[in-house]
C-alpha cells in the first residue's frame, strides 16, 4: 500500500508543481506584456504576446465559464478514479505523468478563468499565426499526443481491466 501512496503522492506533488509553473509565467506575462508590444524571440517566427482568452482553443465557446469549469471537474474526478484503480507499477508512471500535466493544465486555466474570468495567453507562433496559448495549454496538448502513442503503441487493453472491475466483453 505504500507504493500507492508514493505514486498518489508524486502525483499530487507534480500537479502543485506544474501548476505552480504555469502561474508562474501568466503572472510574468501580465507584469511584462500586458500593455506592452509583443517580445520577439525570433522575427516573423515566435514571440511572446498578452492576450485575454475568455473561451477556449482557438476563441471557441466565449464567455462559457460554468461549462469549462464543469469539463475541468470532470477531468480531475476521471483522473481520481483512473488514480485510485491503477496498479502501482512502474509500467504505469507514463500513464501518471500524462494524468498529471492534463490535470496540471485544467487547473492552471481553472485558476485563471475562477480568478479573473478569463485565460491569460502569451505564446504566439506567428510564422503560421497560430492561436495564442499558455503553458498549460502545452502541458494539455503534449500530454494527450503522449497518451495517444501510449495507449496505441505501449499499453494492451487488457492492462486497463482494473478501470471497469465487473465488466465482461461479449463474444
Amino acid at each position: 500500500m505504500s507504493q500507492k501512496r508514493n505514486h498518489i503522492l508524486g502525483f499530487a506533488v507534480g500537479l502543485v508543481c506544474l501548476t505552480l509553473l504555469d502561474q508562474w509565467t501568466k503572472s510574468l506575462a501580465v507584469k511584462s506584456l500586458m500593455g506592452n508590444s509583443p517580445y520577439v524571440i525570433w522575427e516573423g517566427v515566435f514571440e511572446l504576446f498578452y492576450s485575454e482568452n475568455r473561451g477556449a482553443a482557438f476563441g471557441m465557446l466565449q464567455g462559457k465559464q460554468a461549462f469549462f469549469f464543469v469539463i475541468a471537474l470532470c477531468v480531475f474526478a476521471a483522473v481520481v478514479y483512473v488514480l485510485i484503480r491503477l496498479p502501482a507499477s512502474r509500467r504505469f508512471v507514463p500513464l501518471e505523468l500524462c494524468m498529471t500535466a492534463v490535470s496540471a493544465g485544467a487547473a492552471g486555466n481553472m485558476i485563471d478563468r475562477v480568478s479573473q474570468g478569463y485565460v491569460v495567453d502569451f505564446l504566439y507562433f506567428k510564422l503560421i499565426d497560430f492561436p495564442i496559448f499558455n503553458v498549460a495549454d502545452c502541458y494539455v496538448t503534449v500530454a494527450t499526443a503522449v497518451l495517444m502513442i501510449l495507449f496505441l503503441c505501449y499499453y494492451r487493453d487488457e492492462e486497463f481491466e482494473m478501470l471497469f472491475p465487473g465488466r465482461k466483453e461479449k463474444v
